[in-house]
């Protein structure tokens, strides 16, 4: 078509709508991965586009004789969920040069902060735990070290993979997911509990790099130099006592030792589960750090009998109570505890980096509820000065809080929950009244002998809301 058949007015159509089409890439059909990523496009009819590694595995799977998808040679325009489809056009809108650029940016060692640095980050969100942050600390720095020098020749620095024990409420997902924030890295966090044996019910060990390959938003690069946290690793130990196959415990455990030392995993990109419509891409876990964590209930039990073998009739000997009252015992664990509890040696072997977390304490309790940048009491002085509503707690109220807190033994998890019964009263009351200046929250109120004070502005203290019941 020649320019000179148009008028201005369609000239000048015709070109915002081609420069409007040169911003979009077109995409598969079937993987919805764009252009730039798997290469030149085939072009069936109805507009539909495919890339070469889907066509592929259609045509392998037409070409088996007794296949029951014989149907999907027509394509039906339903026969897959399209999302972030442009109406009109299957088509994706094309990263910016300095996108790309930045994706295709090698991991640069020298921008990676040293240990002091890593922990005086960590210190402004998570309280307490100095062993546990300085142990991290320097197992990350010396990981990704690894990763961005060059190879020493005859000498191979093998992985800083961890296991991280510590009670219900000590922060192990929170400081992982800190540290990820701190490190800008892709993190995949999974849960062990829903791990089993290939071919049973459940997750293959696989899944685990494929939540990594989608937090890296499947970029396979980023995804190998990211980080895979496994929480509740203690629900894989051996089962005791059962006559049935144990496809969750040791046979998880088995399955995660390539991935650990590192191997290359075939996983689906952007599915969670392997299909023969869905392509593969290859990951090597070489350079993925590893953080096991765990609660690992009634380890202390194990500690304890091992610490209490010296107990005998002596001058010299320990009492068997001696460890009863011990909050900290876990720090004392060894890989023999571990390997007792059910974990397999082959499987320790693998996470060299064995530490644990401290029990919070009353004065550690009330410190979570006020120093870190996003402390819990921080959140509520915000929502209530939107309202131009100052809120104060006393010192004894705070105490009473942490008090509370260590009744229901699940650490920091129990402060929002008294928190959010706390404060319900007053987050309903304060807005029905402009003349409310202040709130100030005591002990009292926190047992449930009385109510805040309340200042009006201008006037004075009174209480007004009652307490709660």
């Amino acid at each position: 078509m020649n320019i000179d058949d148009f008028d201005d007015k369609e000239y000048k159509n015709h070109k915002e709508n081609k420069n409007s089409q040169d911003d979009f890439e077109e995409v598969c059909y079937l993987c919805r991965r764009s252009e730039s990523k798997v290469g030149k496009m085939i072009h069936i009819p109805n507009n539909i586009t495919i890339c070469s590694d889907c066509m592929q595995k259609t045509f392998d799977t037409i070409n088996k004789g007794d296949n029951p998808y014989m149907k999907m040679m027509g394509f039906p325009p339903n026969m897959f969920h399209l999302s972030n489809e442009i109406p009109g056009m299957q088509k994706v809108k094309k990263k910016s040069e300095e996108k790309v650029t930045e994706e295709k940016e090698e991991f640069d060692r020298k921008k990676l902060p040293s240990p002091h640095i890593i922990k005086a980050s960590l210190d402004e969100f998570i309280i307490g735990q100095e062993h546990a942050k300085k142990v991290i600390s320097v197992a990350v720095y010396n990981h990704y070290k690894r990763i961005g020098a060059d190879p020493v020749k005859d000498v191979e620095i093998e992985k800083s993979n961890m296991l991280m024990i510590g009670p219900t409420g000590s922060g192990k997902t929170y400081l992982v997911k800190t540290l990820a924030r701190l490190l800008n890295v892709p993190l995949a966090i999974t849960d062990a509990t829903s791990l089993t044996e290939a071919g049973y019910i459940g997750d293959d060990v696989e899944s685990v790099i494929s939540k990594l390959l989608q937090a890296a938003g499947n970029d396979v690069k980023k995804a190998e130099r990211g980080i895979v946290f496994i929480d509740e690793i203690d629900k894989i130990a051996k089962k005791r006592n059962t006559n049935s196959r144990d496809v969750s415990g040791e046979s998880v455990q088995q399955g995660l030792l390539q991935l650990l030392e590192g191997s290359d995993v075939e996983v689906p990109v952007g599915a969670s589960s392997k299909n023969a419509m869905v392509p593969m891409t290859t990951v090597n876990t070489k350079n993925i750090l590893f953080i096991c964590g765990g609660a690992f209930p009634d380890l202390d039990k194990i500690i304890k009998s091992r610490l209490n073998k010296q107990s005998s009739i002596g001058f010299k000997a320990d009492l068997k109570d001696k460890y009863d009252e011990d909050m900290n015992l876990l720090q004392k664990v060894t890989v023999d505890d571990l390997r007792e509890y059910g974990m397999i040696p082959e499987f320790l072997g693998r996470l060299p980096i064995l530490y644990s977390l401290e029990m919070l304490t009353k004065e550690m309790l009330v410190k979570v509820l006020m120093e870190p940048k996003n402390a819990i009491l921080k959140q509520y002085q915000s929502l209530l000065a939107m309202d131009e509503v100052e809120l104060v707690f006393d010192p004894e109220a705070l105490e009473a809080i942490a008090e509370k807190a260590l009744e229901k033994k699940t650490g920091a998890r129990a402060l929002r929950a008294i928190l959010e019964d706390i404060m319900l009263d007053i987050m309903y009351e304060i807005p029905k009244d402009d003349n409310i200046g202040r709130v100030i929250i005591t002990r009292d109120y926190i047992e449930g002998k009385g109510g805040p004070v309340i200042e009006m502005r201008g006037i004075g203290k009174h209480k007004v809301i009652a307490a709660n019941n």
